[in-house]
């Protein structure tokens, strides 16, 4: 698989609902629904992506107990730092978990590996690659 697998059109929308765009929203959960269900993926590994971005984005809410991206992208280190010591883990640890944890517990890489026609075991070797990529994205979208 040599295609460039990117979403900084996600991560532009992301930013913009961050710093004010409020009516974006609703597009955001639109494609968030989209990923989710892997609609419109070219490949394995955009599909798995997308898969990450909607759970990302949903355990961000979780993590910080809101679903407003520009309250979240005005919290300072001393509230991170109280968040992280609440969710047990420090953000991009919390993040990649969900997101490969969820993979594991719904046999996303049976379905998927059925869907493409590849071996699972191709989509194993980028569980962990892809849930650190995704991360730093929202990571670095938020800070």
């Amino acid at each position: 698989m040599t295609d460039q697998i990117e979403f900084s059109s996600f991560y532009k929308l992301l930013n913009s609902i961050k710093e004010g765009e409020s009516e974006k929203i609703s597009l955001l959960n639109e494609k968030i629904d989209e990923f989710k269900h892997g609609e419109n993926s070219k490949s394995f590994l955009e599909e798995l992506g997308s898969l990450y971005l909607s759970i990302g984005i949903t355990e961000l809410y979780n993590f910080t107990n809101q679903t407003d991206l520009h309250s979240i992208g005005s919290i300072d280190k001393e509230e991170w730092d109280n968040l992280s010591i609440k969710n047990e883990e420090e953000l991009p640890v919390f993040l990649a978990n969900k997101m490969i944890r969820y993979v594991k517990e719904n046999q996303k890489t049976k379905e998927i590996a059925k869907k493409w026609n590849v071996r699972e075991g191709e989509i194993k070797q980028h569980i962990t690659k892809m849930a650190r990529y995704i991360t730093e994205g929202i990571i670095d979208v938020i800070e």
